[in-house]
């Protein structure tokens, strides 16, 4: 018989494990280096990098108002980059961004990894 305590306990754990990814803590572990805390492209990093890194808070208003998701989301996973900054950043698709989403583009499920769409969500609530 298995003490009542565990019960609760073993019930939290369940919800931690599927609790979805933090976009704002993924960049903090991921792209603050280079980005700066504040995604304005002042990292203690940025000096050391040509080039440097962009304000990821005017993505939108370099974009004529809008924040392309897919674009950014491709960017991030390395997918979507010229040759100019391509060793600038690392690829993260190249890493483990956490299980697959399906998310809809257009009535066309497309399956995205829960991190990338974390860190997408967060960089679009930081556009100015």
């Amino acid at each position: 018989m298995r003490p009542m305590f565990l019960i609760p306990l073993l019930a939290l754990t369940a919800c931690v494990a599927d609790t979805p990814p933090n976009g704002k803590m993924a960049f903090m572990e991921n792209c603050a280096a280079c980005h700066g805390a504040t995604g304005q492209g002042d990292g203690p990093l940025a000096s050391s990098l040509n080039p440097a890194p962009p304000d990821l808070t005017m993505i939108a208003a370099r974009n004529g108002g809008i924040f392309d998701r897919s674009y950014v989301a491709s960017f991030i996973d390395g997918l979507n980059r010229g040759q100019h900054n391509a060793a600038a950043m690392p690829e993260f698709g190249a890493g483990d961004l956490g299980p697959l989403i399906m998310t809809d583009d257009a009535g066309v499920p497309v399956p995205i990894p829960a991190t990338l769409l974390a860190l997408t969500d967060y960089v679009e609530s930081i556009q100015q």
